[in-house]
């Protein structure tokens, strides 16, 4: 492995589930103290997440981090909010048409539709699944007709299921073939699979905010543990990867720091940046 220069480092980005917060849904003690110390060195901190940036601009709130976060890359690199430069940009969504298509190719299969806007998931039915997911992400779901409401483009489609039909799903997902619009799809955590348009990527959203402050990847250190994460773990100048990461995006990092429930964030920023 080369070594790694840590003095260029000047943005860290973390993933949120399962890398920032703990199991239970909050950010560590340890991890917030060393985050503060962070920024209080002129490093910008921010977040890089599938969540929405609606939901997130609410949630950094309860979690208590609030103050140190500078940037957020939301819904999978499709939406960017700049607090340092007073930038929002949204990009790629997917076309209704083909949410809609998307949604015939699984619909026999024991799964709900899910598409966040602004805050809220919006569902074609009320079951255990969304319930679970409102629950465990501290965020309000409506159901409502998407007949209707996928006349207009929207970031992305999450396909919520059970882990034992998650591999139904992938195996589904080899046959789904759109001839007018194209899609980019991949497991997201152990009950989520989602489709975006395939321009849109982790790398991409954090690319626009690193051109906003005139850096380039060397200049970023970014902590993921799922699938989605891959790209970004690779291409960043440090891709570090949480002790309960997937085994896709461990192949690509730079270092392995402790799980989401033991500091890893806290621990690796205090020894390598601090």
């Amino acid at each position: 492995m080369e070594k790694k220069d840590f003095g260029k480092i000047k943005i860290v980005m973390c993933d949120v589930d399962g890398t920032l917060l703990t199991d239970n849904g909050i950010v560590s003690p340890k991890t917030l103290k060393v985050i503060r110390k962070v920024t209080d060195k002129g490093i910008l901190f921010g977040l890089c997440t599938g969540r929405d940036m609606h939901s997130v601009k609410e949630l950094v709130k309860k979690w208590g981090i609030a103050e140190y976060v500078d940037v957020i890359v939301g819904t999978g690199g499709s939406e960017i909010c700049d607090f340092t430069k007073n930038v929002e940009k949204i990009a790629y969504p997917l076309a209704g048409e083909l949410i809609k298509d998307i949604i015939k190719h699984y619909e026999d299969l024991d799964v709900n539709f899910v598409v966040p806007d602004k805050g809220i998931l919006y569902v074609p039915k009320d079951d255990e699944y969304i319930r679970l997911l409102a629950k465990l992400d501290g965020v309000e779901y409506k159901v409502l007709d998407f007949e209707e409401f996928l006349k207009e483009p929207r970031q992305k489609l999450m396909i919520m299921t059970n882990p034992e039909t998650m591999k139904d799903v992938i195996e589904r997902s080899k046959t789904f073939k759109n001839e007018k619009y194209k899609s980019a799809s991949l497991k997201t955590a152990s009950v989520l699979y989602e489709y975006m348009d395939p321009r849109v990527s982790k790398t991409y959203g954090l690319q626009q905010i690193l051109d906003l402050h005139d850096l380039s990847m060397e200049n970023l250190c970014v902590f993921g543990d799922e699938d989605n994460d891959y790209d970004m773990v690779k291409n960043a100048g440090i891709g570090v990867v949480m002790g309960n990461g997937s085994k896709l995006t461990k192949s690509v990092a730079d270092f392995i720091t402790e799980d989401n429930n033991s500091d890893g964030i806290g621990v690796f920023l205090e020894k390598y940046i601090l």
